[in-house]
C-alpha cells in the first residue's frame, strides 16, 4: 500500500472543485454561467446545453440559441428565474444574455460563495485523509504492515493532503481575482 495508491481519490476532489467554481460569473462572459440552468421544456426539466447552442457574442455578452424554437419562452423564463442575476432579451430567434458590471456587493456575495466552496473542498479532502487513515489502520490491525510502516504512510499522506491543500488555496486565490478585476 501506498499514498500514491490514492491520487485519483485526492484528484477528483480538485476537479470537482474546479468544475463547481466555473460558473462563478466574473467580470467577462463564460458558457459556464448559463449551460447548466434548468429548463423546463417538453414536459420535463433539463439542462439548457441540451436544447441550445450557446456561444459568447462578446466579453459581456453570452448567446443562446435554441435548437428548437418553440422552447424559446421556457429557456428565457429559465434563464430569469435561475438567480444569476441577468435579464434574456428575446428577439425571436435566439436569446443575449447581458452581463451587467459585476457590483463590489455581487464581488463580495461572489466571493463569499466561493468560500463555501473551497471549504466543501477542503471538507472533502479531509474526508478521504479518514477513509486512507482507517485503511492504513486496518492493514496495521490485520499484521499486513508494521507500526512503523504506519507511521510513515501517515506522514507520507500528511504531506500530500498538505499539497492538495495548498492547490486548493491556489484555485481559490485565482478564482477571486478573477472575480474582483474591475
Amino acid at each position: 500500500m501506498q499514498i500514491s495508491d490514492f491520487k485519483e481519490d485526492f484528484e477528483n476532489v480538485l476537479e470537482f472543485l474546479k468544475k463547481d467554481i466555473v460558473g462563478l460569473r466574473t467580470g467577462r462572459a463564460s458558457v459556464a454561467i448559463v449551460e447548466d440552468i434548468s429548463i423546463e421544456a417538453y414536459g420535463t426539466y433539463q439542462a439548457l446545453k441540451a436544447l441550445a447552442s450557446i456561444s459568447i457574442a462578446d466579453a459581456k455578452t453570452v448567446n443562446v440559441e435554441p435548437w428548437d424554437k418553440t422552447v424559446l419562452g421556457a429557456i428565457e423564463k429559465g434563464i430569469r428565474d435561475s438567480g444569476i442575476g441577468v435579464s434574456p432579451v428575446n428577439d425571436g430567434r435566439l436569446i443575449r444574455v447581458i452581463l451587467p458590471d459585476l457590483t463590489t456587493e455581487r464581488r463580495r456575495e461572489l466571493t463569499k460563495v466561493l468560500h463555501e466552496k473551497l471549504e466543501g473542498a477542503r471538507v472533502s479532502l479531509r474526508k478521504v485523509r479518514q477513509e486512507v487513515r482507517e485503511l492504513v489502520e486496518g492493514e496495521e490491525e490485520d499484521k499486513s504492515i508494521s507500526e512503523d510502516e504506519k507511521f510513515k504512510l501517515f506522514e507520507d499522506l500528511e504531506k500530500e493532503v498538505k499539497e492538495y491543500n495548498d492547490k486548493i488555496k491556489n484555485i481559490g486565490e485565482n478564482k477571486e481575482t478573477e472575480i474582483n478585476i474591475i
